[in-house]
This record gives C-alpha cells, sequence and structure tokens, in this order.
C-alpha cells in the first residue's frame, strides 16, 4: 500500500522536473512528426475562426491565404480534425494535471482593468502567431527541430518580447497598485 502512496505522491501528484517534460514533449513531437505532420496550435484555431465565419455568413475561402493542405470548413469535419483533437488533448491534459498537483483554481477577476488587458494581450499574442506562421510550438520547437534558421530566430525574439512585457506590467503596476 506504501508504494501506491508513493507512486500517487511522486507521478501523479508532484512535481516532475522540467528537462522530463522537455524530454516528453520532444518524444512526443517525435512521434506525431513520424506520423505526417509535426505539432501545432495556431493554425487550426484559425481555422475554426474561419469555419464560425463562414457559418455567419462570410465567405472566408475567397481570402488569400496559404494553406498546407485543403481547407474544409464544415464545422463537423474540424471537431474530429487532428488538429482540434490535439488542442483538446492539451487543454484538458494541462487541466488534469493541474488538478493531480491541487493546483487548479479558478480565480476572480481583480477588476475590468485587469480583464481589458488579459483580454488585449490574448488577442495581440494571437494575431502575432498567425503573423509568425506559428506558436511556440510550431514556429519554436518544430522550427528548431527541424533544424531551421527561423526557429531560433523566433525564440530569440520570444525572450525579448517576454522581457519587454514583463517590464511593461511592472511598470503598469506600479503606476497603478493593481
Amino acid at each position: 500500500m506504501k508504494n501506491g502512496r508513493t507512486f500517487k505522491k511522486r507521478i501523479l501528484s508532484g512535481y516532475w522536473p522540467y528537462w522530463v517534460g522537455g524530454v516528453l514533449l520532444g518524444v512526443l513531437n517525435i512521434l506525431l512528426a513520424a506520423l505526417g505532420k509535426p505539432w501545432g496550435i495556431t493554425g487550426n484555431i484559425a481555422k475554426w475562426g474561419l469555419a464560425v465565419c463562414k457559418a455567419a455568413g462570410g465567405h472566408p475561402e475567397t481570402w488569400f491565404y496559404v494553406w498546407d493542405e485543403p481547407l474544409n470548413l464544415g464545422l463537423i469535419d474540424l471537431l474530429f480534425s487532428r488538429g482540434t483533437v490535439l488542442n483538446l488533448g492539451l487543454i484538458f491534459g494541462v487541466m488534469l494535471a493541474a488538478v493531480l498537483a491541487a493546483e487548479f483554481r479558478i480565480k476572480k477577476v481583480k477588476s475590468s482593468r485587469q480583464l481589458a488587458l488579459g483580454i488585449a494581450g490574448g488577442l495581440l499574442m494571437g494575431y502575432g502567431a498567425r503573423l509568425a506562421l506559428g506558436c511556440n510550438i510550431g514556429a519554436l520547437v518544430n522550427g528548431i527541430a527541424s533544424q531551421s534558421l527561423h526557429g531560433w530566430v523566433f525564440g530569440l525574439f520570444l525572450i525579448l518580447g517576454a522581457w519587454a512585457g514583463s517590464m511593461f506590467m511592472k511598470y503598469l503596476v506600479s503606476k497603478t497598485g493593481n
């Protein structure tokens, strides 16, 4: 019985070293690439946005954008697509890990300003990810893994952007006290 508790405490609810997560992500990404296409997140989210636009009466199929596969904007097809399954697996996997580590909390938004900054930051991150043709998974991890210079350039500017964003947030907190 003690071994069962030790396993649960160490593996399921304990903290793992960062390198273990990195190795697991690397192995999973290699498996995905071996199955035909490396991991990506924002491309599928963009397809969902286009599908919602089309369902609302828009015509995004006439927009100029280069897709690496035929663009099928049917909601049912997108629901069961490889990208949707991977993205939902990521979301639920992270939630499960947070619950098992007793770190899952729903926090109250402190102010409407905090909410507005969060929404604006999320929109800017999403827009930037599409401009870069990938997020930190598609552009950074897959770029470096495929020995492409763009992965290293993306990584450099990711670090600089994170630093600049944290300095901006420190400035806002020092001025407003929020």
